[in-house]
């Protein structure tokens, strides 16, 4: 799989996230055994049943993440996004820049999702730093 490739089924993927279609979101793109690492410490989450459990919308009434940019080739992507958020009993709006780590098998299948708060740790992490 190409590096163009790879980058457009990340962003199918991305698009359907944001619309709600989170079966779509992972169909054809994650692997079974998907890992999920999440920001701040939390426990990461492993298994695409887990990772789909993840997806629906708790505290949020709605979530679009943007990407912006795409860095890195082989099995390893960097994606700079942009999450706008609204909370489901607030209403209250918020907008977050954040960093994912993507892994591929070889068969281009996403193995492990790793997110970050602070672009110079992502960047250490996917050894993209200067």
């Amino acid at each position: 799989m190409t590096n163009a490739e790879t980058v457009a089924r990340l962003r199918r993927a991305y698009d359907a996230f944001s619309r709600g279609d989170f079966d779509a979101a992972l169909k054809g793109a994650a692997h079974a055994d998907i890992e999920f690492v999440r920001p701040g410490g939390q426990p990461p989450i492993r298994g695409i049943e887990g990772f789909r459990a993840w997806m629906e919308p708790d505290a949020f009434e709605s979530q679009v993440i943007e990407p912006r940019e795409f860095r890195g080739a082989g099995n390893t992507i960097l994606v700079t996004q942009y999450s706008r958020i609204r909370g489901a009993r607030s209403g209250i709006e918020m907008g977050v820049d954040s960093w994912a780590l993507w892994t591929l098998d070889d068969e281009g299948l996403v193995t492990r999702i790793e997110n970050f708060l602070d672009e110079a740790e992502a960047l250490r992490a996917a050894g993209l730093d200067e």
